[in-house]
């Protein structure tokens, strides 16, 4: 009963957590750090993502920072 529940609402429940986890991160080192943060988790699943699809990194990585890995 109490697993289907939470099956149930899983999307509310890892919102909820990843607030909450953001929220420490934010009291805890400040607006700043958490931004970069962010930006670097973000940038981690592009990259991801990318591979996953198996994209050649070297192409992600030049469409990052041009002309720097020919």
């Amino acid at each position: 009963m109490m697993m289907e529940l939470l099956w149930e609402h899983k999307g509310k429940l890892l919102g909820i957590l990843a607030g909450f986890l953001f929220g420490l991160i934010y009291l805890f080192v400040g607006f700043w750090d958490t931004l970069v943060f962010l930006v670097l988790i973000g940038t981690g699943y592009y990259i991801g993502r990318k591979l996953d699809r198996k994209e050649d990194l070297r192409e992600i990585l030049d469409r990052i920072l041009p002309g720097k890995f020919k």
